[in-house]
């Protein structure tokens, strides 16, 4: 989180993309992966929501994606006028991303393009 923490990185989010966020991280099977117990995961999100700059989509665009639980994610980034998502799911938004005019990248590929 330092790169969110300096402010060289802005996460955007709206209330439902953070409850999928806090949702998904709390699951037994994601909790066995990261292995954190639920009052750090919780700490971590209050760290997280204090960080990142609230969305409140005006208007939907749906749909345009493939997957429709991947459309909060696209509707945060254009009403937030984001520079790009950064998924790993780089292929479900790769026709959105280039509609849209902006990149999808994997985390890795926003550290390279930040470290330049």
């Amino acid at each position: 989180m330092g790169l969110v923490a300096e402010r060289r990185l802005i996460p955007l989010v709206s209330t439902a993309l953070f409850l999928e966020y806090e949702d998904v991280l709390q699951r037994p099977l994601q909790r066995e992966a990261h292995g954190l117990d639920l009052q750090t995961v919780s700490r971590a999100l209050r760290e997280l929501a204090s960080l990142c700059e609230a969305v409140e989509p005006h208007f939907r665009w749906r749909p345009q994606l493939s997957d429709p639980a991947d459309e909060m994610v696209l509707e945060v980034a254009l009403n937030g006028r984001a520079d790009c998502i950064v998924t790993h799911n780089v292929r479900d938004f790769r026709e959105a991303a280039v509609k849209f005019g902006f990149p999808v990248l994997t985390p890795g590929g926003l550290l390279e393009r930040i470290l330049r």
